[in-house]
């Protein structure tokens, strides 16, 4: 199976101005491609060439994981944004952050902080395990939650090549902006598969 780089559901300006055009164009447009076009020299010829991404990811370390891991992280974290999203949750999930969190308001901060104090580069995530329990985790590198029996539902990227060209070192301030293009009509389907 080769894999392809999706295109994005929206203009490359149109999360302007929270991530700027050129953001997206090396982010999304270099980055990611780089991710897919190793991870397809990487498995031409293994056994993982027939394997589902997320298979890949649960089943490979090293090199191979790095690449098919960012692959997927990015895609994930790319098609959750809409310039004309859904800005605020509601239903089931609503019920489910206010539950575990106290308010969408304190999910979110705790959201917030648990990606301004990620040492390094990685990943910040809200997850939900086989019960529905709702967990936000921090991971370095390429984690990824899957790899922890977990189902990823949000997730903001914190590896400085995501906002370091419109925010340079203001981490705070790019995790904060991110609700602003959040679409929870995407996490809320991603909660109720």
């Amino acid at each position: 199976m080769k894999f392809t780089q999706p295109r994005l559901p929206y203009a490359p300006d149109a999360l302007v101005p929270v991530i700027s055009q050129t953001t997206i164009e090396y982010h999304y447009g270099k980055h990611e491609k780089a991710y897919i076009d190793t991870l397809n020299s990487l498995i031409e010829g293994t056994p993982f060439a027939d394997m589902e991404l997320e298979e890949i990811i649960r089943k490979s370390d090293g090199k191979l994981f790095n690449n098919a891991s960012q692959a997927w992280n990015h895609i994930f974290y790319f098609f959750q944004f809409h310039p004309e999203g859904k800005r605020e949750p509601s239903g089931a999930l609503k019920d489910a952050l206010t539950e575990q969190f106290g308010s969408v308001e304190d999910f979110k901060k705790k959201f917030e902080e648990a990606g301004a104090t990620l040492f390094g580069s990685g990943w910040v995530w809200l997850s939900r395990d086989d019960k529905g329990k709702l967990f936000i985790t921090q991971g370095s590198n390429a984690s990824n939650p899957m790899t922890e029996n977990l189902q990823p539902l949000l997730v903001f990227d914190v590896w400085e090549h995501a906002y370091y060209l419109d925010y340079q070192n203001r981490r705070a301030e790019y995790l904060k902006k991110l609700w602003d293009i959040v679409d929870w009509s995407v996490i809320e389907n991603r909660y109720e598969e």
